[in-house]
């Protein structure tokens, strides 16, 4: 069974940068894309970011040029570096993983989330 935690968020001011951490255990993650989602009060929840297993990385326009996802195969990790936070990136953020090694991952295959992590940026 997979488990996802995240850790890093916290409360940072408008400018200010956070990087996000998700350890992910119970099976091997060879062949897997990883990512971040997010959600806000009231919405729904959001792509933010993916790596595939290629490597290959995709961003939500919103956050593109700010954020930077990175992965570590040995240690079956992937972080989310966020700089020049913004009031709108406040969210809880969500590490998940999808069963595949193609490039094209698309969002609905994302699945066992983690508990997420709260980040809020203060205006």
């Amino acid at each position: 069974q997979v488990h996802l935690v995240e850790s890093g968020g916290g409360l940072v001011q408008a400018g200010g940068s956070l990087t996000l951490s998700c350890a992910a255990s119970g099976r091997t993650f060879s062949g897997y894309a990883m990512g971040w989602f997010r959600q806000a009060p009231g919405k729904e929840r959001d792509f933010v970011a993916a790596i595939t297993w290629s490597g290959g990385t995709l961003y939500a326009d919103s956050v593109k040029g700010r954020f930077t996802i990175s992965r570590d195969y040995a240690a079956s990790t992937v972080n989310l570096q966020m700089h020049r936070l913004a009031p709108e990136d406040t969210a809880v953020y969500y590490c998940a993983v999808a069963a595949t090694d193609s490039d094209y991952v698309p969002y609905a295959d994302f699945g066992s989330w983690g508990q997420g992590t709260q980040v809020t940026v203060s205006s």
